[in-house]
């Protein structure tokens, strides 16, 4: 996984909980949601840059 790939996904996850401590904090259900599928969608790509590593080995 190349280092620029972290960054966005960690960007991504952090962004996301940010949101979602937002949404929470006002009571707004879908900037929560939000930012629970920004959390997901960096999951999911750190998931594939680790499989792609994989195969590189």
């Amino acid at each position: 996984m190349g280092l620029g790939d972290k960054i966005e996904n960690a960007a991504e996850k952090a962004g996301g909980k940010g949101k979602e401590a937002a949404g929470n904090a006002t009571g707004d259900d879908s900037l929560r949601a939000e930012g629970q599928a920004d959390q997901a969608r960096g999951d999911v790509k750190q998931a594939g840059e680790k499989v792609k590593d994989a195969f590189k080995d």
